[in-house]
């Protein structure tokens, strides 16, 4: 079992301190190189490998040979006045495109970012670098799936709620395949109104109804040899059922209007967020087409069922609005903890969504808990309640009774313990905005609620980015 993700090479045992407690403080699991020579380097998962200042040139070039010959290009965070900042192209060639450089003394903030772009970074010629983001157990179950059915035509039924990514799934199952050169010809079942799905499948002759002025291919003609994916399967009429059935049976069709039969060459992926058991329990799906189609089911798990996942989501929605010309969401200890607690009903594309919104709210300035929208903060009153709680606590008279009183279960620390000065920010952001809401923003009246002078307040409502339009009287 890999015990360490960031072998550390550095010669300096005060910076080899300061990078390895960094790490740790990040959550990653680093080990000094001369630490980990029983590990099985070579079948590793690394996350990325640290290297700092470096002795014996020679000695690296083995050190590095142990963890960096993979199969994939290994991500390096590079100290800046390392003596091998300049020579990394010439001793590591392959891997010399995935380096962030760290400046020192270090600061954790900048080993976080460097590491959420290395992580944000594409792989060449691996089919999930530009789809896939996730090193938590579920997205790696859903990673060897896609890698064992992919090189075989058997149809597959993706499963999974909406937002969850299946069509992604689609696109890597075809992409990873022998069919990768043909066509992927992608329909939604249940954005095609019934009447019109046949001939969206199967094309349709000249003359067919009325309207069609010409003959037309359907997706089926157009996916030939490749992929055909048939997106929210369930919602598909029981006539329409039927005549599917059929050319997944005989492989051949004709088009609407038509008596010619067409062979076809094409493997089916097919996709629903809806129980298809209950369904033909219910009577609304063939229990024959279930079985056609889910030879190979593959269900995709929710995002609150992989939430280990989430900074890296963020880091790759992040990235893609850079590319878009955005600037990134900065979350923050508090943000991260009160995203975390959502139950997340849209999945990934509901996290996708928020980001790019708070993008657009929030520019240039972390994001608390506070400043998310109000069915994000589930944690944000009770971490309100506890600093109250903390403040009463440190304010109290010091009379024998409120010694005697115990601590209050509210200003408890958390078991995995917490960023005490991001917490306390986000303390205060909530009881600004509710002395603001019962003075009617107001900030005058408000800075007497909250016992400040007007000009103490106004600067913290200028550091939290919460002043605009607010009345000065």
């Amino acid at each position: 079992m890999q015990t360490f993700d960031i072998p550390v090479i550095e010669a300096d045992a005060i910076r080899a301190d300061a990078v390895l407690s960094a790490l740790h403080f990040l959550g990653y699991r680093p080990q000094l190189h001369d630490d980990c020579q029983a590990m099985p380097a070579a079948s590793a998962d690394w996350r990325a490998m640290y290297v700092g200042h470096v002795d014996d040139v020679e000695k690296f070039r083995h050190q590095f040979a142990r963890f960096g010959g993979h199969d994939r290009p290994l991500p390096i965070l590079l100290a800046a006045d390392s003596p091998l900042a300049g020579r990394l192209p010439d001793l590591a060639a392959r891997h010399s495109m995935r380096v962030e450089l760290l400046d020192f003394p270090l600061e954790y903030r900048q080993v976080a970012q460097a590491l959420q772009r290395l992580s944000a970074l594409p792989v060449a010629g691996n089919p999930f670098a530009h789809r896939f983001v996730g090193r938590s157990a579920p997205m790696s179950r859903v990673y060897g799936l896609i890698r064992q059915v992919a090189p075989f035509d058997s149809s597959v039924l993706v499963l999974g709620e909406s937002g969850t990514g299946k069509e992604m799934v689609a696109r890597t199952i075809h992409e990873c395949s022998p069919r990768r050169d043909k066509p992927f010809v992608a329909i939604n079942c249940g954005a095609i109104p019934a009447e019109l799905l046949e001939s969206e499948l199967f094309g349709h002759e000249k003359g067919a109804f009325t309207g069609a002025i010409s003959a037309r291919k359907g997706r089926f003609e157009m996916a030939e040899g490749g992929t055909l994916f048939l997106d929210e399967i369930g919602d598909m009429s029981l006539p329409m059922q039927v005549k599917l059935l059929r050319v997944l049976q005989e492989r051949a069709y004709e088009r609407v209007g038509g008596n010619r039969t067409l062979r076809c060459d094409v493997r089916i992926i097919a996709a629903t967020h809806r129980n298809l058991e209950q369904a033909i329990e219910r009577g609304q799906f063939r229990e024959d087409l279930f079985y056609r189609l889910s030879v190979f089911p593959l269900e995709m798990p929710a995002l609150r069922e992989h939430l280990d996942d989430l900074e890296e989501l963020v880091a790759e929605f992040n990235h893609r609005l850079r590319r878009r010309g955005l600037g990134p969401a900065r979350f923050g200890a508090g943000a991260l903890r009160a995203l975390r607690g959502h139950t997340w009903p849209g999945n990934v594309r509901e996290l996708s969504n928020l980001v790019e919104r708070m993008a657009i709210l929030q520019p240039n300035r972390e994001i608390r808990a506070a400043d998310l929208p109000e069915k994000y903060r589930g944690a944000l009153p009770v971490d309100e309640a506890r600093g109250a709680a903390l403040i009463a606590l440190m304010e109290g008279d010091g009379s024998p009774a409120s010694r005697d009183a115990g601590p209050d279960p509210a200003t408890l620390l958390p078991e995995g313990g917490l960023d005490l000065k991001d917490h306390l920010a986000d303390i205060e952001v909530g009881l600004i905005r509710q002395a603001l809401d019962a003075t009617g923003g107001v900030v005058a009246h408000a800075a007497k609620l909250l016992r400040m002078q007007r000009t103490t307040l106004v600067e913290k409502l200028r550091k939290y980015g919460l002043q605009g339009g607010l009345p000065a009287a």
